[in-house]
């Protein structure tokens, strides 16, 4: 029988496998992370704290993800030891609060924009005294007053970059405080090298000064600074704003009727609530009276309103759009659905796959790479026999385009893009890992009930089952979330009996409920666990204490796009079929509706597993697609795997991906976005390698002077991260693949 896994079983791939009650997770915003090297001395440094199992840091988000035993040796480890341990290697971190990462994203931007003004004003004017100066190089201008525009210039130029480049001084200095680089050290002096070789050719009274290359190099190294921020803020997803979607108060009934309210997070279950019309619902829960719609886009995707009434489970953030709701409330705060999607989706977006840790090595190397290009430059120069402001001029150039943030960006942008994008379709990926796993899926293998059926499968009352009969298995069913279950307990709700769940209903995975009481034993489930010979229509079936037998019939649905689905994986020539446990006849239906050709029926969990082992063997990547405790093995066996999962057992799902609401089209859209992603990576990977290829050599030649390097500089790592954005709103097209079975 199949049932959503309880999380004692729940899988995530690539982290390490812990005691979930004995290790913690915070998240650290840390506003100074600016390159891949960056990355290296902050996991590093959050990993040599005793107790730390992971971390994981962002570049595109800022932020850093640390799994921590609270408790080892009797040494506690907190927030406070992780944020002091950052600061020891220069980088200022915070936890994580609610909008406050959101604040510090427009704190950044609200710092660089009146710097940026006042390098613009500044390289504007010390400009028109450098288009004089080039004027009277051609016509008589006396020195004495090309000195005095020269000093005028640094009078301009010396306070407006000491006040805009604070931004990267101020890294560069916390880095080599710390004994370490970053990209900003390279910027810094080559900023600084510019302001200092031209105030030394001023005094000695020289023609060649740079005050104008020096300003105008940070106006467009802040220009750059500024639009990436703004990029990075706009790739981070719809996840950064699910705290901003919970209702901030809530109206409580009281048991004597009084009205009050409340703070939502001060919601505990079993307390009723009242929403009115336009209201967010305050937290998860279930109609005890009412009808009305609900708007679930931010939950399924769907934007049609689905109709609630009593009975009827709701989830916390969704809107009402009708009727007042009396609702009591089952989950609050962080344990509801959306606090649930939102984790999910934070987890997601830092954990890193394989092209991001091959970025992240790469960028490793990049700042000692950069001086040491910049020293060579500086000395080949010199051999060649030009003089050192020329020889500085061109090493300058070098510390400023080199530049490894375009390759450090080129895939967290495109995965944070791609989850977005899910996510706006009612789509959470659970690991990073995930979308490179499923791009390379060339098959796909589907389960039948609450897979290609709606999980909402009615059971036929006709002719009426007995009440009492009825309302006893219904309170066995409960202990399920299985379809057929969960159809029990709603068809003897709707013959309005109690429903009152049995304690102690064990659940046998591929079998059935056993609930043995008074040394007797009754089973709910499948024909030959039962016992039940004889062959009927009858899906699930009842033993009593006394042996008697009794079968249930039901009707499913197919979901209204599941031929659909079938039909875009084979045209792209996907391998498709379908594993059931579920008897020949209503599996044969389910396949000759969906127009599935390979097709197997009454299998245990071993024999599903076996069939991925054996398309393992075959050398094809199986898509696992399915939901219940019998599907888990599969599950985990497939190269990557997606459950359609019943809001309420969201965080128990054994998947890469999980998806909401009634569309099985979300199983082509994944792959559709996974195919992109590894496109759009690679062609990331490209523009960072490229640009790096052409332009740093340029800069090595002397033919890119320090403002081309900023202007280049700053260009790269934009073009990147708008490319991965594109991904948020691009019409695809499933790619056809090679099957391998």
């Amino acid at each position: 029988m199949e049932a959503s896994l309880n999380a004692s079983t729940k899988l995530d791939r690539g982290a390490a496998r812990t005691d979930p009650g004995s290790v913690e997770t915070v998240t650290l915003s840390v506003p100074d992370i600016v390159c891949g090297n960056c990355i290296r001395t902050v996991e590093n440094a959050l990993r040599s704290v005793k107790g730390v199992a992971a971390a994981r840091a962002n570049l595109s988000s800022h932020r850093v993800t640390v799994t921590f035993d609270p408790s080892v040796d009797g040494d506690a480890v907190d927030a406070v030891k992780l944020v002091t341990a950052l600061k020891t290697v220069g980088y200022t971190a915070a936890e994580l609060v609610e909008g406050a990462e959101t604040a510090a994203a427009h704190g950044r931007t609200s710092d660089l924009v009146p710097r940026l003004g006042v390098a613009g004003f500044a390289a504007a004017n010390i400009m028109l005294l450098s288009v004089s100066v080039w004027s009277g190089e051609v016509s008589d201008m006396d020195p004495s007053v090309r000195d005095l525009f020269h000093w005028v210039s640094a009078l301009i130029a010396l306070p407006a970059i000491a006040y805009a480049g604070q931004p990267f001084f101020r890294s560069a200095f916390s880095a080599l405080r710390a004994r370490r680089l970053n990209m900003d050290v390279p910027i810094s002096l080559g900023i600084l090298l510019a302001t200092a070789m031209s105030l030394f050719q001023t005094i000695e009274g020289s023609g060649q000064v740079y005050f104008d290359a020096a300003i105008t190099l940070v106006f467009f190294l802040l220009i750059g600074r500024v639009l990436d921020e703004g990029v990075r803020v706009r790739a981070k997803g719809a996840a950064e704003n699910l705290l901003s979607l919970r209702a901030m108060n809530a109206t409580v009934i009281a048991e004597d009727g009084t009205v009050r309210t409340v703070s939502a997070r001060s919601l505990r279950p079993g307390m009723r609530v009242v929403v009115a019309a336009g209201e967010r619902v305050p937290g998860d829960g279930m109609i005890v009276s009412g009808a009305s719609e609900l708007d679930e886009s931010l939950i399924t995707g769907e934007t049609v309103p689905r109709s609630v009434t009593t009975g009827d489970h709701v989830h916390a953030g969704t809107v009402n759009g009708g009727g007042v709701l009396h609702i009591d409330v089952t989950s609050a705060d962080d344990n509801t659905l959306l606090a649930e999607i939102g984790r999910l989706m934070l987890a997601a977006e830092q954990s890193r796959g394989g092209y991001v840790r091959l970025a992240d090595r790469a960028a490793q190397i990049y700042a000692p790479a950069v001086h040491v290009a910049g020293l060579l430059t500086f000395i080949g120069w010199m051999l060649a026999g030009s003089g050192w402001e020329l020889s500085l001029t061109h090493a300058i150039a070098v510390l400023i385009i080199t530049c490894p943030c375009a390759l450090a960006l080129a895939v967290p942008a495109v995965q944070v893009a791609a989850m977005s994008r899910l996510f706006d379709r009612g789509i959470i990926v659970k690991s990073a890992d995930a979308l490179e796993r499923i791009g390379e899926i060339d098959n796909v293998v589907f389960d039948k009930t609450g897979t290609l059926t709606l999980d909402r499968i009615d059971l036929i009352d006709d002719p009426p089952i007995d009440a009492k009969l009825l309302a006893h298995v219904a309170s066995l069913a409960a202990a399920s979330r299985h379809p057929y279950a969960q159809a029990v307990v709603r068809a003897a709700r709707k013959r309005g009996l109690a429903v009152d769940a049995f304690d102690g209903v064990r659940e046998v995975p591929g079998s059935g409920l056993l609930y043995c009481h008074d040394a007797k034993e009754e089973r709910l489930g499948s024909s030959e666990w039962v016992g039940a010979e004889r062959q009927t229509d009858a899906s699930l079936w009842y033993k009593s204490a006394d042996g008697t037998l009794t079968g249930f019939r039901f009707a499913d649905r197919i979901r209204p796009d599941a031929r659909e689905t079938v039909e875009a994986l084979t045209r792209a020539d996907f391998g498709v079929e379908l594993l059931s446990g579920d008897r020949p006849d209503p599996v044969a239906r389910a396949a000759a509706a969906t127009g599935i050709a390979r097709w197997r029926a009454a299998l245990r969990p071993a024999e599903k597993l076996q069939r991925i082992g054996d398309l393992h063997a075959g050398g094809a990547r199986p898509l696992m697609v399915g939901d219940g405790l019998n599907d888990a093995p599969a599950l985990a066996a497939g190269h990557a795997s997606i459950s359609p999962a019943s809001a309420a057992d969201i965080s128990q799902a054994a998947a890469d991906v999980v998806f909401q609401g009634d569309r099985l089209g979300a199983v082509v859209e994944t792959l559709k976005v996974a195919q992109a992603a590894h496109r759009m990576a690679l062609q990331n990977f490209a523009i960072a390698i490229g640009y790096n290829a052409v332009f740093v050599p340029l800069a090595m030649f002397g033919y890119v002077t320090p403002l081309i390097a900023a202007v280049a500089m700053s260009t790269s790592s934009i073009v990147v991260t708008a490319n991965a954005i594109r991904l948020r709103t691009k019409s695809l097209r499933l790619s056809p693949v090679r099957r391998r079975t």
